[in-house]
């Protein structure tokens, strides 16, 4: 059957594409994972080889990737077919990574929001209680699934809407209300008596506890946190005019992106050394140390805690609905498909998978896939194999197999706007950040545990690659 041609849509304004882009970089890898892994690798060491990654390599990935989905009016799939059909399965791990990372973030979105209501029913009365009480709720069987489904209906209602009409609109209210309540408990927490000491942790490296391992997890969270390698910002640079300037887009957004991880570490660092808590605690950091850590301030903590639990809410809503967006839009470009039939389709999916994902933390812990649960298994697929992967093949894409020429001509808008550093650009996404991702891909990979679920990763994408060109 022949698809409809389905009238594409573009950005209102420029502001709005910027906070929508910074939203979906944005997101539960600034404020829930970006702070734990500061404290598992020494803190102020991590941050500035982090730092030196998003400069050099997020910038310039983000900048390809605008690039690669403006010049052809496509999203993740229809970018890389449009150039070549054997490319096809690039784009479509994109595609899947979106899908599959869809599959158990909004969880822990779901978490986030009940913890909202969580933090002035209760929670913060026994400090002792705060991690068994987590515990028990993740591994519940009913009150997960209602706060999953609650927040996969709110990126439902912004992504029907569309592009202006939902996801930018979003934006602009979302991303300012992140900063403001960032904001308010950053200041509350330097205010604290030994404050110091967690901004000295944060600012003051010490190199003598950089390791291999610390280089590898700086790049991974530069991918993730930017949503580079998963098709966000060739999806909504698909949706870009002529007249943008690349570059300067993707370095606000990655500045934006920058800002709140930093100040998500300031409202939390401090506090947690005035009071003496242990910041290298891993993932367990937002949902059971902070709210620890409110307990501890007295009255103004149940305050506090409902406006850092919104704001993380916020921050994980304006990344999953770009996330969906990237399904969505495969289903409107590649299959004719009307926009709010193909939010319906994808988000009944994606909530099969959530469900899988939530239920895989209580009464199916014993199910396992290739030796893990289904939220680990969704999570170790995309995170370790698929975007590294895609990374790679999208900085390959670029600096290989596109005309040099074009893509000046595309990043300088015809030549009617300067890029002076575009043949550094070029040198970058050419030759060292290809080699630069190959490495973090393969450590990715090799440290999976579970060798199964890395080759049947590994096989994945070969199949792709045979048969995605058909799709």
């Amino acid at each position: 059957m022949e698809k409809t041609t389905v009238k594409r849509e573009n950005w209102g304004s420029r502001i709005g594409f910027i906070m929508a882009a910074a939203g979906s970089a944005v997101g539960l890898g600034n404020i829930w994972r970006f702070p734990y892994l500061l404290g598992e690798n020494g803190g102020a060491a991590f941050l500035l080889i982090y730092l030196a990654f998003v400069v050099f390599i997020g910038v310039s990935v983000m900048t390809a990737e605008f690039a690669v989905g403006r010049k052809s009016s496509r999203a993740a799939v229809g970018a890389f077919k449009n150039h070549d059909k054997r490319w096809t399965f690039a784009g479509v791990i994109g595609v899947l990574s979106a899908f599959f990372i869809m599959g158990f973030y909004p969880v822990v979105g779901g978490w986030s929001a009940a913890y909202v209501v969580k933090s002035v029913t209760g929670l913060l009365a026994d400090p002792e209680a705060i991690g068994g009480a987590f515990g028990a709720f993740i591994s519940g069987s009913t009150q997960p699934l209602v706060w999953m489904l609650v927040f996969m209906i709110l990126n439902v209602v912004i992504v029907a809407k569309g592009i202006a009409g939902g996801i930018e609109k979003a934006g602009k209210v979302l991303m300012p209300v992140l900063f403001g309540l960032l904001i308010l408990i950053a200041v509350r927490s330097l205010t604290l008596p030994g404050a110091a000491a967690g901004l000295v942790y944060m600012f003051k490296p010490d190199f003598s506890v950089v390791t291999g391992q610390t280089f590898l997890a700086a790049l991974g969270q530069a991918f993730f946190s930017l949503s580079l390698g998963m098709g966000c910002m060739i999806t909504y640079g698909s949706y870009l005019n002529k007249q943008e300037n690349l570059a300067n887009n993707a370095a606000l957004v990655t500045g934006m992106d920058l800002g709140v991880a930093l100040l998500a570490g300031v409202a939390m660092f401090p506090a947690i050394f005035a009071f003496g808590m242990e910041p290298a605690v891993g993932p367990g950091l937002v949902f059971v140390v902070i709210p620890s850590v409110f307990a501890a301030m007295g009255g103004i903590g149940t305050l506090l805690s409902v406006i850092f639990f919104v704001a993380l809410t916020v921050a994980a809503l304006t990344s999953s609905v770009s996330l969906m967006e990237v399904a969505v839009s495969y289903f409107i470009d590649e299959r004719g498909m009307e926009r709010k039939k193909a939010v319906y389709s994808t988000a009944g999916a994606m909530s099969v998978l959530c469900v899988l994902s939530s239920l895989s933390m209580g009464v199916m812990s014993g199910v396992t896939v290739l030796g893990v649960g289904f939220f680990d298994f969704f999570d170790i697929l995309t995170d370790k194999i698929f975007l590294a992967i895609g990374g790679l093949l999208l900085a390959v894409f670029v600096g290989w197999f596109l005309d040099k020429e074009e893509l000046r001509q595309e990043l300088t808008n015809g030549g009617t706007i300067k890029f002076g550093l575009f043949e550094g650009w070029y040198f970058l996404i050419k030759y060292v950040i290809p080699v630069a991702v190959a490495i973090v891909a393969i450590a990715g990979i090799r440290s999976i545990e579970q060798t199964g679920l890395m080759i049947f990763g590994l096989l994945m994408i070969a199949v792709l690659a045979v048969f995605s060109k058909k799709l």
